[in-house]
């Protein structure tokens, strides 16, 4: 094993985490020199696959994450040497794409993580692989439009095209059709669709001069709701139950003008040219925003986490990005940051009894702590039991025919750690996680915290 690095390594984000027993000192992201040719040369590129890989193989604490790590291993224990040499370069291949860019190997397990001299981003190297195929090769028809979150919602928003494309995913015939031809797995859920979408329902909202934040609080007491595709087109009471809590503790809540998708989906297939053109719409507006005095939230992690980290690694020199990155909230984080300056009301009119609580990836690696279970158990008579496993859904990893049985055995430790529970509610801060959970469970349906929360409050 050797150390090395990737190229254009000049500056460093710091990041918290926990510290490693291969290094004392606290966790660092570099830039993601995207923009570097060599970035996209597929000598480097295996150059530093097979360096990378060589650790993994050494150390192995991964194993249990996700699918990446036992492709790896088992193609290096089932080689002619049972090393790195012996694996075939196709492999690779099978290893990048069973990554769905969770982190959570960086974050949670990885001791070689920079600062240490290995310098080892298993992520953001996945990510430099599926970014250079995808500039050599594109994508294929089925994962292009899994991808384009924001045109196929404006088309299956479309009144009556919404009711026709809801009826196509709830018929079973029509599904196994759907598999065959687009490779989307007939067992996987999808998303309804809905033609009144939260930006619709939510369009009074407007800016508002609100109060003036007092000296010394962490927030400033009034929000621009980010709502995200997800958000907005397939889970729009989100959205809304989130702007009733605020409002009910005296945040105001608006809207930004326009808003397109984070770039999530197109990061995770690789194509950070659509990233940038994302980041393009949303950053002028969102910054806007931030210097009239707003603060940002948005309920579905992986967003928050795109303006947290993300595009703040892939574009570090620009301000409004870095702008926007330290204005950025989870829902939750900003709650229980009102609750410590005492501005949240705790006047709660129903308690919730057991609660299941699938801590999302996307949340995880934000390092913020358990702040929607700590929310939640402001609630009287309440209990919220953390489940910090992961779902196996991943974007759109779970809906792909050739990843769906992986995604579902990854998800079954949750399931099985929800169905003993005895809880009254099942509930993920990312609905696409609580659904893939819960089509394996009989009584629970698949809930959201913010939901939950406005039960509490009674409003």
């Amino acid at each position: 094993m050797r150390p090395g690095s990737q190229p254009g390594h000049t500056t460093a984000m710091a990041m918290s985490g926990d510290k490693r027993e291969g290094s004392l000192e606290a966790p660092v992201r570099h830039p993601i020199e995207w923009r570097d040719p060599s970035y996209y040369d597929e000598s480097a590129l295996f150059d530093e696959l097979e360096r990378v890989f060589d650790i993994c193989h050494g150390c192995r604490r991964c194993f249990n994450l996700c699918n990446a790590f036992p492709t790896l291993f088992d193609a290096v224990d089932d080689s002619d040497t049972m090393e790195l040499d012996g694996v075939p370069r196709e492999v690779y291949w099978d290893v990048v794409d069973h990554c769905y860019l969770c982190d959570m190997c960086y974050m949670s397990k990885c001791p070689y993580v920079p600062p240490h001299e290995w310098n080892v981003d298993f992520p953001h190297l996945m990510l430099r692989a599926k970014a250079a195929r995808f500039r050599k090769e594109g994508a294929s028809f089925r994962d292009r439009v899994l991808s384009s979150t924001d045109s196929v919602g404006k088309f299956a928003g479309i009144p009556v095209v919404a009711e026709a494309v809801n009826a196509v995913n709830r018929s079973g015939g029509a599904r196994k059709l759907m598999e065959k031809t687009l490779g989307v797995h007939h067992g996987a859920p999808l998303p309804e669709f809905h033609s009144k979408p939260a930006r619709k329902r939510l369009a009074a909202h407007r800016e508002t001069t609100g109060e003036a934040a007092d000296p010394g609080e962490t927030t400033r007491g009034k929000v621009v709701l980010y709502a995200t595709c997800y958000g907005n087109r397939h889970r729009p009471a989100i959205d809304e139950d989130l702007a009733v809590v605020y409002e009910y503790n005296g945040i105001p809540v608006a809207l930004a003008e326009k808003e397109a998708c984070c770039g999530m989906p197109k990061l995770e297939l690789g194509d950070l040219e659509a990233v940038e053109r994302a980041k393009d719409v949303n950053i002028p507006v969102l910054a806007a925003w931030v210097d009239r005095g707003w603060d940002i939230v948005t309920p579905i992690p992986s967003c928050t986490l795109m303006f947290k980290q993300e595009l703040p690694l892939m574009f570090p020199d620009d301000p409004d990005v870095l702008k926007v990155r330290d204005a950025m909230f989870d829902p939750f984080e900003y709650l229980m940051l009102r609750h410590r300056d005492g501005k949240l009301r705790t006047d709660f009119k129903t308690s919730l009894g057991k609660v299941s609580y699938q801590v999302a990836c996307h949340l995880r690696v934000q390092n913020i702590g358990l702040k929607t279970r700590d929310v939640l158990q402001l609630v009287p008579d309440t209990t919220v039991e953390a489940i910090e496993r992961c779902s196996g859904h991943d974007g759109t990893y779970a809906v792909k025919k050739e990843f769906h049985d992986v995604s579902k055995k990854i998800a079954r430790p949750v399931v099985r750690k929800v169905a003993k529970s005895e809880s009254g509610h099942f509930i993920s801060d990312c609905p696409m996680a609580a659904a893939q959970i819960a089509q394996d469970l009989d009584d629970h349906d698949a809930g959201h915290p913010m939901s939950l929360l406005r039960q509490a409050y009674g409003i």
